[in-house]
């Protein structure tokens, strides 16, 4: 059975409904023998996968590298490359520049004339503060870099990473020139897609996956397995990183583990056979997602990604389910 894809963002890129992320916290394309990475991207490209999700920050260069080196050994005949840009503050006083070299260096790594998605890495904030850009920075500097960079060829497609304060996000998909954004959206956190309970604990995102479709953006999901905490285990495989901060849930890992464990329901009630299948099959329930990345240690990891899609998008049942569990968090601190 291929693996769906999707249209994604306002030229309809035909994006894999499961993506290959190159990250730090899965860790294989960082971290992992070159044997398995090249195992990995293989198979992934046997199932129909067409998207593969990279960045500079993830290992200093090494993700993109070792990306590079395979895809040029394999060359295969679809693949679409995203990688990002983050900016740091001694960097503010001209963006511009900024930007044009990162991506610079990033298309040397990859070994690529073009990625087909490039984003904005840091956080986006009303005001801006720290490494948090402004929202008149982002408006103001970042999106003509980005034109600049489009006109010469070097991206296809202008994206950012939907992380910081909810209304300085909803004012950047309003602007109109993101084609795309990386979206927080998992079981412990579902407010991109859908009202949060009161005095929830999480960050509420404000259904802003409805913004993004109304927009013609292309959505991928981020955080499925809440960095792993969706696992409902504490076992970090060699590869992989650290237990990371969370993003957009609890106030600690060890928060998010704890109620991670608390849905367990579905898997005893039988809506899915594990608790990290089950949470990336409600990642791509949403009608709005384009393609949900899981970060992976080894090529098994991949491959119960992989069954997990196959499966296709929770039943309406499990999700109301689900509600229900997670009704339960609400007025719990942390």
């Amino acid at each position: 059975m291929p693996i769906e894809t999707r249209p994604f963002g306002p030229d309809d890129l035909p994006v894999s409904s499961l993506g290959f992320g190159c990250g730090g916290v899965g860790g294989l394309m960082v971290r992992g023998a070159a044997a398995d990475q090249e195992r990995a991207i293989a198979r992934a490209l046997e199932a129909g996968i067409t998207y593969f999700d990279t960045a500079v920050q993830y290992g200093d260069g090494a993700s993109e590298r070792n990306l590079g080196n395979v895809l040029r050994k394999l060359r295969p005949a679809q693949a679409m490359v995203g990688t990002k840009v983050r900016l740091r503050s001694d960097e503010f006083g001209n963006i511009a520049a900024a930007i044009a070299a990162s991506l610079d260096g990033s298309l040397k790594r990859l070994q690529r004339e073009q990625v087909e998605i490039f984003y904005l890495h840091n956080e986006v904030t009303l005001d801006g503060g720290g490494e948090n850009l402004s929202l008149r920075q982002v408006l103001e500097e970042v999106v003509p870099a980005f034109q600049a960079l489009r006109a010469a060829g070097k991206l296809r497609l202008p994206a950012f990473t939907a992380v910081g304060e909810t209304a300085a996000l909803h004012q950047v998909i309003d602007a109109g020139f993101f084609g795309g954004a990386q979206v927080i959206y998992n079981m412990l956190n579902p407010s991109a897609g859908a009202a949060l309970p009161a005095n929830y604990p999480a960050q509420d995102y404000g259904r802003l996956l409805e913004r993004m479709r109304a927009a013609r953006m292309g959505a991928v999901g981020i955080r499925v397995l809440a960095g792993g905490a969706l696992s409902g285990s504490g076992h970090r495989h060699p590869v992989a990183s650290p237990a990371p901060a969370p993003m957009g849930s609890g106030d600690s890992y060890e928060a998010d583990l704890r109620r991670a464990r608390r849905l367990m329901p579905l898997v005893a009630e039988g809506f899915a056979d594990s608790l990290p299948e089950a949470a990336i099959r409600f990642a791509m329930s949403h009608p709005a997602m384009g393609t949900i990345l899981v970060g992976m240690a080894s090529v098994e990891e991949f491959e119960g990604a992989l069954g997990a899609v196959l499966k296709g998008p929770l039943p309406p049942a499990a999700l109301q389910r689900l509600a229900a569990l997670t009704d339960g968090f609400s007025g719990e601190g942390g």
